[in-house]
């Protein structure tokens, strides 16, 4: 079986790598977006912006899903970090 690399040109692996960025870039839009709401909601109900469950509960199935696919599970973890970070600074700012 041959490497798919060696099929591959870098500029068509590199294009591949702009497309991916692209569709990471979706889904943090679309998760900012949820996220959002989320914050709406809980300002409606007067919840607090931070609910460190729900924060654990994120954590621990974004190990759970890299380990599936074979991605650092510190890796995956260190950026919902920074995607939860940048939530909850969007809920504070909107309230």
């Amino acid at each position: 079986m041959t490497d798919p690399a060696e099929e591959m040109s870098l500029e068509e692996l590199r294009n591949e790598i702009a497309e991916i960025d692209r569709e990471l870039v979706e889904l943090i839009a679309r998760r900012t977006y949820v996220a959002g709401t989320i914050a709406d909601v809980k300002a409606e109900r007067d919840l607090p912006t931070t609910d460190e469950s729900q924060e654990a509960a994120v954590m621990e199935r974004a190990g759970e899903y890299a380990e599936r696919f074979g991605v650092d599970p510190n890796l995956v973890k260190a950026i919902f970090r920074l995607l939860i970070e940048l939530n909850k600074v969007e809920q504070r700012e909107s309230r």
